[in-house]
């Protein structure tokens, strides 16, 4: 998909009104929808997203990646077990599920105990990992035969995935296509409209163009999710526990200063709820 994200009709509303400039952020104009207030990074055509998320990016050699993605295995597994339980408690506990940005496959080994698991993943090194986990994971961008192959599906997952999609909208109706009747899709994603987001304003832990494209908000994630065929059943803003090694790694971007991937702090977690994230499971209607 090669276009200009600040070209497409807002995957929120539909407004076909070229949005607003708010601000820049890292050399990238962040623009804001003048009816609904969805955010967006404004990208040119020759904008490749395969080419953000090498093995760098998972092991604190992007500044805006992760601190070492591997090595906090089990810090996110057990954040993603919370995930898995969030779902089984609103009566999915078995069935076909898909993630989608699975990275290394964490959320899958965690899932599996319920689920049949398969996985999308556009980056080659963490996809050929999951697979050395004998995981069913391909590599390569979101497609309609991606996700077809593995339908009819009872649950998708988008981890902290859908604000670096460059199409949202497409992709929630390619899932809506390939999901039985009553399927499940959880998101997790920033808040935009949260009291922090809107304090920082371009400082926002979470405004990193162009890995993150779009900033939504619970209006507009609720209102992109209807335009694509679902219903919202839950939001909420759960505390999350964070690898101590990316907290202190973030907080080094954040304020300027050199980024250190700390290894020896990667399994120690803490709890941490800024209110400025939500997780949002929705069913196919």
């Amino acid at each position: 998909m090669k276009f200009r994200s600040s070209d497409q009709d807002c995957p929120a509303c539909g407004c076909h009104v070229k949005p607003a400039p708010l601000y820049w952020k890292a050399g990238y104009q962040i623009l804001r929808c003048s009816e609904c207030g969805l955010g967006r990074t404004a990208l040119d055509s020759r904008f490749d997203p395969g080419g953000i998320y090498s093995s760098d990016y998972f092991l604190g050699n992007q500044t805006d990646g992760y601190a070492d993605y591997i090595g906090s295995g089990r810090v996110l597994r057990k954040e993603f077990r919370r995930v898995v339980n969030s779902l089984r408690r609103q009566g999915r506990t078995s069935g076909k599920l898909l993630e989608i940005g699975c990275a290394y496959g964490f959320f899958l080994l965690e899932a599996r105990e319920y689920f049949d698991v398969h996985g999308i993943e556009i980056s080659v090194e963490a996809a050929a990992h999951c697979q050395s986990q004998g995981l069913d994971v391909v590599s390569g961008i979101v497609t309609e035969e991606r996700v077809a192959q593995h339908a009819p599906l009872d649950v998708v997952v988008l981890l902290d995935v859908i604000e670096h999609l460059t199409n949202p909208l497409e992709v929630l109706r390619m899932v809506h296509a390939n999901l039985n009747v009553g399927g499940h899709i959880v998101i997790t994603t920033g808040d935009w409209d949260s009291i922090l987001s809107r304090l920082m304003g371009s400082a926002w832990r979470l405004m990193t163009p162009p890995q993150h494209v779009f900033f939504f908000s619970r209006r507009t994630m609720r209102a992109t999710l209807s335009r694509a065929g679902f219903r919202v059943v839950q939001v909420s803003r759960p505390v999350k526990f964070v690898p101590l090694s990316l907290v202190l790694f973030q907080l080094a971007r954040i304020v300027g200063l050199p980024t250190r991937n700390i290894s020896c702090l990667a399994r120690w977690t803490i709890p941490i709820n800024l209110f400025d994230a939500m997780r949002i499971i929705a069913v196919k209607v």
